[in-house]
């Protein structure tokens, strides 16, 4: 399925002028990371360990449901352009069902994303299940 058969709703601004378009609020987009989050932590440095790397069964049955449930998911990752067709090899035999695939994402982590549209981060902490709400202190611009 391809994420742009997925309907996009126009959004405008307070002016009446087009801003981006969105999903509707029934459609997540998930981007979600690869090495130490679907499978083991595979350093860019050593590329022969990646078509090997152990998929966590949880993701993959998660992630699926997910992509059933009509949800868009993207993987993105640290991997470069050299390792995309190790990459997309590995999913397909691992039977991950995706929209898309992102390569280059800065490697070093602590990373804090700034956006115009909503952003909602779930740190990955061993274990994939149904997201729950939580609330949590988050660090925002100054009005």
């Amino acid at each position: 399925m391809d994420q742009d058969n997925y309907e996009l709703q126009d959004v405008f601004n307070e002016k009446g002028e087009r801003l981006s378009p969105q999903f509707g609020d029934s459609t997540k987009n998930f981007l979600i990371d690869i090495d130490g989050t679907i499978c083991d932590d595979i350093p860019n440095e050593e590329p022969e360990r990646m078509a090997t790397a152990m998929v966590y069964p949880d993701a993959l049955k998660i992630l699926n449901k997910w992509y059933e449930d009509g949800h868009i998911i993207t993987f993105f990752t640290s991997r470069t352009e050299e390792h995309r067709t190790i990459t997309e090899e590995w999913l397909k035999d691992h039977n991950f069902k995706y929209h898309g695939l992102l390569m280059g994402k800065p490697r070093g982590g602590n990373y804090h994303w700034i956006d115009n549209h909503i952003v909602k981060a779930t740190r990955f902490k061993g274990k994939f299940t149904d997201l729950v709400v939580e609330t949590k202190e988050i660090e925002v611009f100054e009005r």
